[in-house]
């Protein structure tokens, strides 16, 4: 046996697969209890989420030396359509007596201030966000909600500003991790009863993603403690779906590799050697591939997507150790009994050879052309809904599913009130500049007032309220133009922050994102592919069918998002997290069947090895890619409007892959091209069937 061959045996040997089990019970007792701490380390501020080097990224830096403590402003709206009455204000100015104690409530509380119209009042009062990001603003929002409620005698009152926002944020995403995971756990079992058919061995692939995801997560909690990575609610929730996920899709590959070489070898020990010999390469490819894709993220500019990139890659490789040695220990310990009902027997036909996918693939043979061409005209028409894309961004309205009360609370206070109050603007510059600043920031279209300076150790802060929304466009403007103008005073040094430009940094940063981003992991994944296949057509090939699927999915989802579910639009983020998670996972399943594919065609040439690639890989890619658009589905479950796209694109993308471009698309692609599929190889150079290039020379 090669060596190759010896080290895939290592975990499934007569005492190697207890030694494997022994480990990976000493290794999850070790890291089960930091995997709990994970949710503790997340750091959910808003600098977590912001490009590092951005402006207003920089002004939530120096704000620090006028204030002890990080706050956000809590907005408490009371509105009587009749007229606010002298009772009304009695008792709004005993509620701001109130909130001045609630929990994490810092500094002076700011009204109650009646609208020019008096139908409406707000009361403005800071909140010490603290180091738990906005899960500290939910404790003094709920006492706020309770106190305005109690006593109101007809007023409708609301909490909103940004601690408001940030409270009902925090409330969306409470107990993420538990429900994402419970979803998701339930989907894989439903899915991998129905594949295996079997009332046992669903349990094995799904305890050995189990075991990975607390690994994964407890090494990352070690890193985000003791390395700074930075760890928030998203990627930790997007964590459990993708282990879990792509873990599954790798034990589905390898049992069902392994299920073959059972009805070829008596020994099951021998069996699964060969199983981890033949399939350990795709799956290495497939990982490398999430892997180098996720840690392209790491150039990002936005700090939320950058962290992203290493906390995922450290779960998929942690998910592949998993189903390299855990899954076959157990597989070989189980025995054959464990596929029960249909137990893999010695010297028996596999089913797959004349199945339904050995039909579907007869069918593409007969006319490999028009079948390509079909299929990639039908998914080119479904990118016409990319004309329908709007990822500029989310209003804080729009970001939610439902309509919590921060954000009726802004529409109240929008209606009453200049339209950036309780965001305002937040302006730094030095002391002496100070006066010169302030009057160019108020002589600003948009800015409807500022307020008086604050000096401290030779800087200056002050605030602008601004005219419109703070989430809205023609507030973006503003932010450029107050920019414009304070930038222009001389020695001042000013920096423009707060709400607005935070959003107008970010959505900016996204973009700058995007473009960087995207070819870079089309260039690595073109490589990867280059080397697993020995040749350059067929890589092309591949990411050219990859980046239709994307495109594709990206037009049916905004067909969907605009046209049945109204959403607003989709975050700035968004096409660059579904292209990334689609290519990464849309190229598994390419290299899943191509290198199936390539394994045959070395015997039988490229059209024959095609239809016994799709015959053999066709049910299991198929099983694998319905658990992983299940898996990413479930993230529609949150009433978060960010997480529900990704989610619903990413299923679809899956899906579409998986039933369209692979199975019809690639195999047909393959058929056509036939030996040149594998140029500029040994093997594009063979004249057909007949002729058997050595496996060493290809």
């Amino acid at each position: 046996m090669s060596p190759a061959g010896r080290l895939a045996a290592l975990p499934c040997g007569r005492r190697g697969k207890w030694v494997v089990l022994g480990l990976w019970l000493v290794l999850l007792i070790a890291t089960g209890p930091l995997a709990g701490k994970l949710m503790g380390a997340e750091d959910n501020q808003a600098s977590s989420w912001l490009p590092g080097d951005a402006e207003s990224t920089r002004v939530l830096t120096e704000q620090r030396a006028f204030q002890p403590v990080d706050t956000a402003q809590a907005v408490v709206v009371y509105q009587r359509p009749g007229g606010i009455t002298p009772a009304d204000r009695a008792e709004a100015a005993r509620d701001a007596t109130a909130f001045a104690s609630a929990p994490h409530v810092v500094g002076t509380v700011v009204g109650p201030v009646v609208s020019a119209d008096g139908q409406a009042m707000q009361t403005i009062v800071p909140v010490d966000i603290g180091t738990n990001g906005w899960n500290d603003l939910k404790p003094a929002v709920d006492s706020m909600r309770s106190t305005a409620a109690d006593g109101s005698n007809g007023m409708t009152t609301h909490v909103t500003g940004p601690a408001g926002v940030g409270a009902d944020q925090a409330e969306a995403f409470a107990g993420i991790d538990g429900t994402l995971l419970a979803a998701t756990v339930s989907v894989v079992i439903v899915l991998l009863l129905l594949t295996y058919r079997s009332p046992v061995l669903w349990a094995l692939p799904l305890v050995s993603a189990a075991g990975a995801l607390i690994v994964s997560q407890a090494i990352i909690y070690l890193l985000a403690e003791h390395t700074g990575l930075t760890v928030n609610a998203q990627s930790a929730g997007i964590l459990i779906v993708l282990v879990l996920g792509a873990g599954t899709d790798y034990a589905l590959l390898l049992t069902a590799r392994y299920r073959e070489e059972l009805r070829r070898h008596e020994d099951r020990h021998e069996a699964m050697a060969f199983a981890l010999h033949r399939a350990g390469p795709a799956i290495l490819a497939s990982s490398a591939t999430v892997v180098a894709s996720m840690l392209c993220l790491l150039i990002a500019e936005m700090n939320s997507t950058s962290g992203l990139g290493p906390v995922c890659a450290i779960g998929v490789l942690v998910a592949l150790f998993a189903m390299l040695t855990l899954l076959p220990a157990l597989l070989v310990i189980a025995g054959r009994w464990v596929f029960w009902p249909v137990k893999p027997d010695y010297d028996t036909p596999e089913p797959t050879r004349t199945g339904r996918w050995a039909h579907i693939g007869a069918w593409i043979g007969r006319r490999p052309r028009s079948v390509w061409i079909g299929t990639a005209l039908a998914l080119a028409a479904c990118c016409i809904g990319l004309v329908s894309l709007n990822a500029t961004g989310l209003s804080t309205a729009g970001s939610f599913t439902g309509t919590p009360d921060s954000v009726v609370g802004q529409q109240v206070l929008e209606q009453h009130f200049p339209g950036g109050t309780g965001a305002p603007l937040t302006i730094i510059s030095t002391e002496a500049g100070a006066p010169a600043v302030r009057a160019a920031a108020g002589a600003t279209a948009g800015v409807a007032a500022t307020s008086p300076p604050v000096a401290h150790e030779g800087q200056a802060l002050f605030q602008a309220t601004l005219t419109d929304p703070p989430d809205s466009q023609a507030a973006k403007d503003t932010v450029d133009r107050v920019r414009a103008s304070v930038h222009a005073v001389p020695g001042a040094d000013a920096k423009v922050g707060g709400s607005t430009a935070v959003i107008l940094d970010a959505g900016r940063a996204a973009a700058a994102d995007n473009r960087a981003i995207i070819p870079l992991v089309l260039g690595v994944v073109l490589v990867i592919l280059t080397i697993l296949l020995r040749a350059l057509t067929g890589p092309l090939v591949l990411i050219a069918t990859v980046v239709l699927s994307f495109a594709a999915t990206l037009g049916i989802s905004a067909f969907f998002f605009e046209h049945v579910f109204h959403f607003e639009g989709q975050d700035n983020a968004f096409p660059l997290f579904v292209f990334v998670f689609l290519v990464a996972l849309g190229i598994d399943y390419n290299i899943f069947l191509m290198t199936r594919v390539r394994e045959e065609a070395v015997h039988h040439g490229t059209r024959q090895g095609a239809l016994t690639g799709l015959s053999a890989t066709g049910g299991v890619i198929t099983s694998a890619g319905l658990i992983l658009a299940s898996t990413f589905a479930v993230l529609g479950t949150l009433p978060v409007v960010g997480f529900a796209e990704i989610g619903f694109a990413v299923a679809l993308g899956v899906l579409i892959d998986t039933l369209v471009v692979r199975s019809v698309l690639v195999t047909a692609l393959t058929m056509d091209i036939d030996r040149h599929m594998w140029w500029p190889s040994r093997l594009s150079r063979t004249t057909g069937p007949g002729e058997r290039v050595p496996v060493e020379q290809v």
